[in-house]
């Protein structure tokens, strides 16, 4: 992120919020909104906000497991393999 160029003060966006909202999409890069000389807020689109929110959850599950591993919890490959293929099965005669 380059932030000379995306960061923008609070007034530009009350003056020019569609066109800082299409430079956020056409880059897909947040701009950093500034209060004050303050960062306070980010415009971000919604394309890459999805993205970033399912690579945050697999980042947690991945350290979720991680975690069960080590303490010795969760369940062996065998019988997760089976609950799934069950599922999947299940979701093929809906």
């Amino acid at each position: 992120m380059n932030l000379e160029t995306a960061v923008e003060p609070v007034t530009e966006l009350k003056t020019r919020s569609a066109q800082l909202i299409k430079k956020a999409k056409t880059s897909g890069q947040p701009i950093v909104i500034t209060q004050n000389g303050k960062a306070t807020a980010v415009l971000q689109d919604v394309e890459s906000y999805e993205r970033q929110r399912r690579a945050l959850l697999l980042l947690k599950f991945l350290a979720q497991g991680d975690k069960e591993l080590k303490e010795k919890q969760g369940v062996r490959h065998a019988a997760a393999k089976r609950h799934f293929d069950t599922r999947l099965k299940a979701l093929g005669r809906a």
